[in-house]
């Protein structure tokens, strides 16, 4: 008993803020979420910063001062009609958009790599999905969404009442939005585009072109994740005749918190004028350090840069590291990248890692990548391994659905819990998620089939991380009584 109030103390005396303190000062290098990287100074003692809504400074939930002006600056750098400032990330902007556009129990057009955030409309609103599959790039990443696929799914249901898709997707794979708007628009129906990994599209021509440019109709962007901005803010941008402002202003109103935070919405303000300044600059610097740090990998003979080039267009702002001709899976990459040289990726799939770039990047921090992947390839290439069989891609885990019920319907049925390796041929009552980017491998209300269930134990075994189930140790599972 001492042992174990010994050990809970321990636990208890973690303070997080020192935590984070300490790991500032680490010297790791942040090759992952938030884009301010770190890099930012000047932005003042949060505490003196941090108000409510008191005279003077407008009120998020009805702006007509000076947040309605800083949506306004949002709306013309980016190219947009109107802008709404998010403080509860991207996730409540496509639970705003969604809601907007489709009414209870409507159809939505989606494609399957969707966030969790997506799914978690569909039951909240009862919604009726209709599942599209993006191509597989033959690295073994999802690749793009077929315009034909869209048009074909349009025409055999005339009840579809918007279309969402991801792009960029979390690895950086671009679909065709201009075919995909102009398939949407003759047929009357808005295109809902989460471009949460393509904030910097509309503020560069170094990359691809934005949804704005492309004719989205409604478009949600994640400052935090390529920009200089805290953790949290994000925008959604309307940007036509088929959505109602209105609507989504009152769905804000529904998701966003109703005490939104005055330290968020001033780093989105900071984000904002230091593009406004110096975008064109810090962008170009990017694209030049991209392009040397891609010249440079290529004359290794082992470790490489996945690039996704069988896809409609790709962001290589996004960084696809494998050292799989060494014997290294992604975690195992990762692991070294973290232990032995002080950068931290941000995600580690089967067979890769990934490494978010952003325009606050340092000459210094691609260099470090650089030397630490020519380090690990000399000292693994003297004995190097097979390609693991192992290492799973993502491509194999995701894969259309059949259900027996909606989601909502599955979350109001008697459930028992089993075992997951239990499961097959069982209909789920929870998600089930590999972290990050939160894309379910298995939603309420579908069956789960054997050879998904298979991957799944793998990828546990694996410890890739999985989230979502009710029992975090990810051993049992709730399905529904039938």
């Amino acid at each position: 008993m001492n042992n174990l109030l010994k050990k809970s103390s321990s636990k208890q005396n973690i303070s997080l803020h020192q935590e984070l303190k300490a790991y500032g000062k680490s010297g790791c290098y942040p090759f992952h979420m938030p884009g301010h990287k770190r890099q930012l100074t000047g932005f003042g003692d949060p505490w003196q910063l941090d108000i409510t809504e008191i005279d003077g400074f407008d009120n998020l939930h009805h702006a007509t001062g000076i947040l309605e002006q800083l949506q306004q600056q949002a709306a013309e750098l980016f190219g947009s009609r109107r802008s709404f400032l998010l403080v509860n990330g991207s996730t409540c902007g496509l639970l705003a958009a969604i809601s907007a556009c489709i009414p209870i129990g409507g159809k939505l057009l989606m494609s399957r790599n969707c966030h969790k955030a997506v799914y978690h409309a569909l039951e909240l609103r009862s919604l009726r999905p209709v599942y599209l599959m993006p191509e597989r790039s033959r690295l073994g990443i999802m690749g793009s969404l077929s315009p034909d696929a869209v048009e074909a799914a349009l025409d055999a249901d005339p009840e579809i009442g918007a279309v969402l898709v991801v792009s960029p997707t979390y690895d950086g794979v671009v679909s065709d939005i201009r075919a995909i708007a102009a398939l949407s628009h003759s047929r009357g129906i808005p295109l809902i585009v989460d471009e949460a990994h393509g904030a910097h599209f509309p503020l560069s021509s170094h990359f691809p072109a934005s949804a704005l440019r492309c004719g989205a109709d409604v478009v949600v962007e994640s400052l935090h994740k390529t920009l200089p901005a805290f953790t949290q803010t994000a925008v959604l941008h309307v940007n036509s005749d088929l959505v109602s402002e209105d609507a989504v202003r009152r769905f804000l109103g529904i998701y966003q918190t109703s005490s939104p935070s005055y330290l968020l919405m001033a780093s989105a303000d900071c984000c904002l004028q230091l593009i406004a300044r110096e975008g064109p600059k810090r962008f170009g610097e990017l694209r030049t350090r991209l392009d040397t740090f891609y010249q440079e990998m290529s004359r290794l003979s082992y470790m490489e840069c996945l690039k996704p080039l069988d896809t409609f267009a790709w962001d290589d702002s996004k960084i696809l590291l494998s050292g799989q001709r060494l014997g290294l899976s992604g975690p195992s990459l990762a692991r070294l990248l973290r232990e032995h040289y002080r950068l931290e990726m941000e995600m580690a799939s089967g067979h890769y890692v990934l490494a978010l770039s952003s325009l606050m990047d340092t000459e210094e921090g691609f260099q470090r990548l650089y030397e630490a992947c020519a380090e690990i390839e000399r000292q693994f290439s003297l004995n190097p391994t097979p390609v693991l069989a192992d290492m799973i891609d993502r491509s194999d885990i995701y894969r259309l659905p059949m259900a027996a019920c909606s989601i909502a319907g599955a979350m109001q049925q008697p459930c028992r819990t089993i075992p997951l390796e239990e499961a097959a041929g069982q209909v789920s009552q929870e998600y089930l998620y590999l972290y990050p980017p939160g894309i379910p491998l298995i939603v309420p209300g579908e069956y789960i089939y054997p050879d998904l269930l298979s991957l799944i134990l793998e990828l546990r075994a694996a410890d890739l991380e999985l989230n979502g189930l009710s029992d975090m140790t990810n051993q049992r599972i709730n399905i529904v009584i039938s």
